[in-house]
C-alpha cells in the first residue's frame, strides 16, 4: 500500500516537471530519465532478473534514440553531428551490454550521459536564471543556438 502511494507520488511530480518545464529542462529531464533507467538495469543484471534488465536497457535505448531523433543538424552543425554520433554508440553499447549481462559498459554509458547531462544542466540554469537571454532552443530542446 505504502509502495503504490510513492509511485503515484513519483508519477504526479515526473508530470508537473514536464508539464512545467521548458525544452533545455525537457532534455535534461530526459538525460535522468536514460541515467535512472541504467541504473535499474545493473541491479536487474545482478540480481540476475533478465527480462527486468532487458526492459530497463532497452527504456533506455528508447530515451536516446527519441534524443537523437530530435536533433536539428540544420541548426545544430558540427554539435548535432558529433552528439548523433554519440547517441549511435551508446545505443550499440547497451545492446552490447544486454547481450553480455556487461555491468562495467553500463557504467561507461552512464559516464557519459552524466558528462551530457552536466552541460544541459549548466544550460538549463543559465534560462532559468535568465543569465544567457540569447541563447534560445528550437522546439525539440535538443541543440541550442544563439540567437
Amino acid at each position: 500500500m505504502f509502495n503504490q502511494g510513492v509511485r503515484a507520488y513519483a508519477q504526479v511530480k515526473v508530470e508537473t516537471a514536464v508539464s512545467t518545464a521548458n525544452p533545455v529542462q525537457l532534455v535534461v529531464l530526459l538525460y535522468e530519465g536514460a541515467i535512472s533507467a541504467i541504473a535499474s538495469a545493473k541491479g536487474e543484471m545482478e540480481r540476475r532478473n533478465i527480462a527486468q534488465k532487458a526492459q530497463f536497457i532497452n527504456k533506455a535505448i528508447d530515451i536516446i534514440e527519441g534524443l537523437r531523433n530530435a536533433l536539428e543538424f540544420s541548426q545544430g552543425g558540427d554539435i548535432a553531428v558529433s552528439l548523433n554520433d554519440l547517441y549511435l554508440y551508446m545505443v550499440q553499447r547497451l545492446s552490447t551490454a544486454n547481450l553480455k549481462n556487461d555491468p562495467a559498459i553500463l557504467d561507461e554509458v552512464t559516464a557519459l550521459l552524466r558528462e551530457l547531462l552536466g552541460a544541459w544542466e549548466v544550460l538549463a540554469k543559465g534560462t532559468a536564471d535568465g543569465i544567457d537571454d540569447d541563447i534560445t532552443a528550437p522546439n525539440d530542446g535538443n541543440v541550442l543556438t544563439k540567437a
